[in-house]
């Protein structure tokens, strides 16, 4: 197959199949089809593999190596890097491991990052919000508490976390906590969150303390009911087991 990788719609082809080399390529390494330290297809391979140009190959690999997966070696050939030189906080190295196939360990990280900075984003937007801040809250809380579908109700927790990160004031926290909670959704539609309607309101009333404790400026208050809404998500999307009344 032959791309047309210069001007209007034939550059528009080539940058949708490098994407999709990217993809398929990420997702593979990332389910240990290629593990560390091990060599990937030659370049005329995965041009045959994937029907693409070599010019698409070699951007792909760019990518791949620019994210920290891959490595490349003149005269050598291009090797899988050990996963802790993986670009954790990239959207595309987040997305490909809350759809693995088993991603425990995965998710086991993901909660013990959320645990250092979400509480003190939480802790950080106590007394420092107006009310227009805390209606919103509110209303994200009530959207939480009458959700249909999974769909509304993890859209309604995502915002709700990334509110609070918002009003923490700190960028830092704001930029971490988009790449995370892109992770989270991920997850949430992969497991459907099927019995989210029997503890829905539970849920949005655990976020509602955390909304009180920003609300009164109890900075321990706030830490303490973020790290709680934390574990019980942890609790029953990873482990299955049942928000303790």
């Amino acid at each position: 197959m032959t791309l047309v990788t210069a001007g209007g719609a034939g550059a528009e082809r080539a940058s949708n199949h490098t994407a999709f080399v990217v993809d398929q390529l990420g997702r593979a390494i990332v389910a240990g089809e290629y593990p560390a330290e091990t060599m990937i297809p030659l370049d005329p391979d995965l041009c045959e593999m994937f029907g693409v140009s070599r010019t698409v190959v070699r951007e792909a690999k760019k990518t791949l190596i620019a994210k920290g997966m891959i490595q490349s070696k003149a005269k050598v050939g291009t090797h899988v890097r050990a996963a802790d030189g993986w670009n954790m906080f990239d959207e595309d190295v987040l997305r490909w491991h809350a759809t693995a196939r088993n991603p425990t360990r995965f998710f086991e990280e993901l909660y013990e990052i959320r645990m250092i900075f979400e509480p003190a984003a939480a802790a950080q937007a106590a007394g420092r919000v107006n009310q227009v801040d805390l209606d919103a809250l509110h209303a994200i809380c009530d959207r939480l508490a009458a959700a249909d579908t999974p769909t509304e109700f993890a859209l309604a927790d995502y915002a709700f976390h990334k509110q609070v990160l918002r009003l923490s004031g700190n960028r830092f926290l704001q930029s971490l906590g988009d790449l995370v909670q892109t992770a989270l959704y991920s997850l949430f539609m992969a497991e459907h969150i099927g019995d989210f309607a029997d503890r829905r309101e539970t849920v949005a009333q655990r976020h509602r303390a955390i909304v009180s404790a920003i609300a009164s400026g109890a900075q321990t208050d706030a830490r303490d009911a973020m790290s709680r809404v934390i574990h019980d998500g942890y609790t029953n999307v990873i482990l299955r087991a049942p928000i303790p009344g």
